[in-house]
């Protein structure tokens, strides 16, 4: 039987009686993943990561944490767990190395944990510097050593890249990643960035206007997608383009020597570069462009943000 650190079972919650925000959430998060809550703004990402928090109670009994009832064993379950729910609290006067010393003592936790916690995070040299004086990035990687202070096994952050630039981004997900392999710490990840949970995530939960689309890992979800898109650059892009569409879809020339081809699945790439190769082309590059992101665009088809 799989080992699950978090399981919701038809997860319901409303704030008003004719607002229903989840809808049925069933979600398995097995131990040792990297799971990412993926759906675009309002979809009801934050409102799940609150209920799993505690941060507002839940209105059945439908959340399991490492395989017992949440409300059987709060608040004791937190010892277990470090989560980046809310904006991070971060008291801007104080020092790095005070704001974890703060959460020590907050939690009886044993202050030479803090420098562990700080190389962890790579903010060892910018312990002593007072936390306004450090950047987006920065901060984030604090209030991330705030929740990894007690080790927990289970680490919850709503969207932990939002606002910062692609090497902030890039930052946080090497730390993940190695917090996961290194450390072994079950990460349940909410984002509305396809692309950040593709690069680091190993399973994916979709969710538009409060209700599940799917449930998987990345292997699965690339299945799901099904079209598989490919940019090639050729020579002689337009003859070629003339040929390919007599057997593929949607073959367009996007530069002189560029096409972009639906080949249906991953698996034909190599025959279909094989096949162009037996009729003399000349290819240079061949680039993945997947079908991920319009099927994600689909199944999450949803202008209207009813909750933040």
């Amino acid at each position: 039987m799989a080992d699950y650190i978090i399981q919701t079972e038809s997860l319901n919650f409303q704030y008003s009686k004719d607002k229903k925000v989840l809808e049925d959430i069933s979600i398995n998060v097995p131990k040792g993943a990297i799971y990412g809550f993926l759906g675009p703004n309002g979809a009801g990402k934050s409102t799940t990561m609150r209920l799993l928090t505690g941060i507002i109670p839940e209105q059945g009994n439908a959340i399991k944490l490492f395989n017992q009832p949440l409300q059987e064993q709060l608040p004791k379950v937190f010892a277990k767990i470090g989560s980046l729910v809310e904006s991070p609290a971060l008291y801007l006067h104080l020092s790095g190395i005070d704001n974890l010393k703060y959460i020590a003592k907050l939690r009886n936790i044993p202050e030479e944990k803090i420098h562990e916690t700080l190389k962890l995070v790579d903010l060892s040299r910018d312990g002593k510097r007072k936390a306004k004086q450090y950047s987006l990035g920065m901060k984030q990687r604090l209030a991330i050593a705030m929740a990894l202070l007690n080790e927990p096994e289970l680490l919850l952050l709503d969207e932990p890249v939002n606002g910062l630039d692609p090497n902030g981004i890039i930052d946080i997900r090497k730390l993940l990643i190695k917090l996961n392999k290194e450390n072994g710490v079950t990460i349940f990840v909410s984002s509305h960035l396809l692309s950040e949970i593709e690069k680091m995530c190993t399973h994916v939960g979709i969710i538009s206007k409060g209700k599940l689309r799917f449930e998987g890992t990345m292997q699965e979800l690339s299945k799901a997608a099904g079209l598989c898109k490919i940019q090639l650059t050729i020579d002689e892009a337009q003859k070629w383009q003339t040929e390919l569409e007599a057997n593929y879809q949607n073959v367009n020339l996007v530069a002189q020597n560029q096409l972009t081809v639906d080949i249906g699945n991953k698996e034909l790439i190599p025959d279909f570069i094989k096949t162009l190769i037996s009729k003399n082309a000349s290819i240079y590059e061949v680039k993945i462009l997947d079908g991920l992101e319009e099927w994600f665009m689909t199944i999450t088809n949803d202008n209207h943000t009813d909750e933040k």
